[in-house]
């Protein structure tokens, strides 16, 4: 299995690169970029997968945190993980925190604010 994520180098250049299945048989960390990648989806803005992707830009003009669409997305990654929670946290932004841990025990917990 495999996906692709954006990352940004040292020099500030962004690059991609490619998430393949780890040496032991686990996805985790594909579906874990890949979730990453959904959160910086806007809605409808697959032509593959519509029901992907939050309302971000709406909800940072609005100051309407998209509530219903993180617990739509946390429902459908949460089978991919041992335990996934995004949690809204108290900021001048819409702001979430993720908190992963992956079926070999790994725990993540990254702070990611909607892109504006």
């Amino acid at each position: 299995m495999r996906t692709y994520g954006r990352i940004t180098e040292a020099t500030g250049q962004k690059k991609w690169v490619e998430v393949t299945t780890d040496a032991n048989g686990f996805n985790d960390y594909v579906y874990l970029t890949t979730l990453c990648q959904v959160l910086l989806l806007n809605r409808g803005e697959s032509p593959f997968y519509a029901n992907y992707g939050i309302p971000a830009q709406q909800s940072v003009l609005q100051q309407i945190a998209p509530d219903f669409y993180m617990a739509q997305t946390q429902q459908q990654f949460a089978t991919f993980f041992a335990s996934l929670q995004l949690t809204k946290i108290a900021a001048p932004d819409p702001t979430y925190a993720i908190d992963v841990i992956t079926n070999f025990g790994v725990k993540a917990l990254e702070y990611v604010p909607l892109p504006q």
